[in-house]
């Protein structure tokens, strides 16, 4: 039997965006900011979760799920 871990939407957007480092510059925040996101999988901030799903084009629903 083989399992499927869900699509980290996250590090799918930092990716799109060109990387952590454009990210955090694009966003205002550090470095250590976006990799925690990419590790939780998450943005808990709504701004800044917006923000990225604007600039990549990963739904919000994907980058802040409930």
């Amino acid at each position: 039997m083989m399992y499927f871990l869900p699509e980290n939407a996250v590090k799918k957007a930092v990716k799109i965006i060109g990387g952590v480092t454009k990210a955090s510059n694009l966003l205002g925040v550090s470095n250590g900011a976006v990799h925690s996101w990419v590790k939780r999988g998450r943005v808990t901030n709504i701004d800044f979760a917006k923000k990225i799903a604007e600039l990549s084009g990963v739904p919000l629903d994907r980058v802040r799920p409930c």
